[in-house]
């Protein structure tokens, strides 16, 4: 029999699981470990509220959970309740799935000011994420600023310009709801270092903004190149741009009816921040493309005035006590997902934030692969019995999939109407639904 440990039931970590499943068959029990007692990561606390469609990848999961060789173990803190190399003395194999959950800094003057906050911040508290739930972002003011250029940049943008009846099908938690639909926001800024032929938006996602109740998209006409210049683009790039164009034709008679601008400032790269105690205002200057498409400053720059900042400027995998770590990649040193003897990683966790929650798909049975190579029938290990002594030992309460499972039930009755859910935001009320 062998024993593998998955650290982390997002996307990467059930895919894993999934794929040591078609493996190794009946001869395999995996313990998917999650610090929270809720499982699929980034599909419940990432993915927008407003996208359910993508959620429902989740039941895909739950099919692998649900079988007997596969268990979630949540409420475990891997590091605080128990070590990587307790781990590794009870497992064949402990896969690390932990994603990229930590936001990239900044890092300019001022960013640490209050009202300053990293996409995953403001992602997580309007997700219902346990760590963010008492974020309060101050939304009285009139301008909020977006730094990035990718697709986290449009759902934050999106959400932040939505009416109440928009967002009665999705999943984001009532007290943000409640204070966004307060808020006074009048104009969202997305500052982009680059042009329009360097955005990593895709165009669904860039479409949703020409659609909203109360909002328009803006695009400057000059920030865009010649259109025959598009032709040379990949063909999901190119309708992007054709996006982008659309929104630059938006007649200003049109844009004059919505109470809400979505401004795309393109050849921005934010350089401060200032204000009196708070955020006031961005200092950006602007930039300039080199021969080799990297931007550059031009040294002209120009002050916007806002209430809040969002950087959607990435991601960073956090590090666990005694496993090798890439500081300047954010993510844990390996080669090929081999980190040392009978560790792993996988996902964003090996890779870094790139790819799609599909991606994982394919680096999962990738990783599995290197570890049946790796440990053959397994070593004679205890696994789960080892894990669940100690645990008890130690006095942690484990979250099972049917403790979850109470977890969701309870959630879906206290949705309000239309709504999938209102998730828990705090981790004893989700124990208590458990028990």
């Amino acid at each position: 029999m062998r024993h593998i440990a998955i650290i982390g039931s997002g996307p990467a970590g059930y895919y894993t699981a999934e794929a040591a499943q078609k493996q190794f068959g009946d001869d395999v029990r995996v313990d998917v470990i999650d610090r929270l007692p809720v499982p699929y990561g980034l599909i419940r606390f990432g993915v927008a509220p407003d996208h359910q469609s993508i959620k429902a990848v989740s039941r895909r999961y739950e099919g692998v959970a649900l079988s007997e060789n596969v268990r979630f173990v949540g409420n475990v803190m891997v590091g605080e309740d128990i070590a990587i190399d307790e781990l590794l003395e009870m497992y064949d194999a402990v896969i690390l799935a932990t994603g990229a959950p930590n936001d990239r800094n900044l890092d300019i003057p001022g960013s640490d000011l209050p009202g300053v906050f990293g996409s995953a911040a403001f992602v997580g508290w309007y997700n219902g994420h346990p760590d963010f739930a008492d974020l309060e972002p101050p939304l009285e003011g009139k301008h909020v600023a977006i730094v990035g250029n990718g697709n986290v940049a449009l759902d934050v943008a999106r959400i932040l310009s939505k009416t109440r009846a928009e967002l009665g099908g999705s999943d984001i938690v009532s007290h943000a709801l409640d204070m966004l639909q307060t808020a006074n926001t009048e104009e969202v800024t997305i500052l982009g270092r680059r042009g329009p032929h360097q955005i990593a938006m895709t165009p669904k996602e860039l479409g949703e903004l020409g659609h909203l109740d109360r909002a328009c998209p803006y695009v400057d006409r000059t920030d865009l190149p010649d259109e025959g210049e598009d032709m040379l683009l990949e063909p999901g790039m190119r309708k992007s741009v054709t996006c982008l164009r659309e929104f630059a034709a938006i007649p200003e008679s049109y844009r004059a009816t919505k109470p809400i601008s979505i401004e795309f400032d393109f050849f921005a790269a934010p350089v401060a921040i200032e204000g009196n105690g708070k955020v006031e205002r961005i200092i950006v200057e602007r930039t300039e493309l080199d021969s080799e498409l990297r931007s550059r400053g031009t040294g002209e720059t120009y002050a916007l005035d806002c209430s809040m900042v969002v950087a959607c400027i990435g991601y960073q995998t956090p590090s666990i006590e005694g496993v090798p770590y890439e500081h300047g990649r954010g993510r844990f040193a390996n080669v090929e997902g081999r980190i040392l003897p009978g560790l792993y990683c996988v996902g964003w966790a090996r890779r870094g934030p790139s790819g799609t929650i599909g991606t994982n798909r394919p680096d999962g049975y990738l990783i599995i692969e290197a570890v049946a190579d790796d440990i053959g029938d397994g070593a004679g290990k205890q696994g789960r019995a080892a894990l669940d002594a100690l645990l008890e030992q130690r006095g942690v309460q484990i979250v099972k999939f049917s403790d979850w499972k109470k977890i969701e039930e309870a959630e879906i009755a206290r949705a309000r109407e239309g709504a999938p859910r209102e998730k828990f935001v705090r981790i004893e009320d989700m124990i208590k639904a458990a028990n």
